[in-house]
């Protein structure tokens, strides 16, 4: 079980970093280019979005059933295991939180220009916390 989880948050996450990439690039283009906000992108960022959350609730799961995770919290002083039990969860649960926000700011936003503001933004400072903490020696090993 725990390697089928661990395989999919895995794979699931070149998804997520491709949506996610997507979605940041096309609202910093909408937004630099002023054009008007459209269906279309309001769907990009939707589907960043829906990606992120799942790849949160695999990562909880695998948290809690992984040897990497909540089972070596106490170790902090070697720095992979530093990486999986703390860092890792932590720094993306900020970035998803930011992602969050960006999505509901640029629901309450009155022009295109502040809706692609808001996602630019916050999609983008996100994006760049998860490739921060993406434990990459595990990923190119396994």
């Amino acid at each position: 079980m725990y390697n089928f989880i661990q395989k999919f948050h895995s794979g699931w996450a070149y998804l997520v970093l491709a949506l996610l990439f997507i979605a940041a690039a096309n609202s910093l283009m909408g937004y630099l280019s002023k054009k008007e906000f459209t269906t279309k992108d309001r769907k990009i960022a939707l589907f960043g979005l829906i990606s992120v959350h799942v790849q949160l609730l695999i990562g909880f799961v695998l948290y809690f059933i992984s040897p990497l995770g909540s089972s070596s919290f106490g170790l902090m002083k070697d720095a992979a295991l530093r990486l999986t039990s703390l860092e890792h969860p932590l720094i993306n649960i900020l970035a998803i939180v930011l992602i969050t926000i960006g999505w509901s700011k640029h629901k309450k936003a009155e022009t295109s220009e502040l809706k692609f503001k808001h996602l630019s933004f916050l999609y983008s400072i996100g994006l760049l916390l998860i490739l921060s903490r993406i434990p990459w020696n595990l990923w190119f090993n396994n």
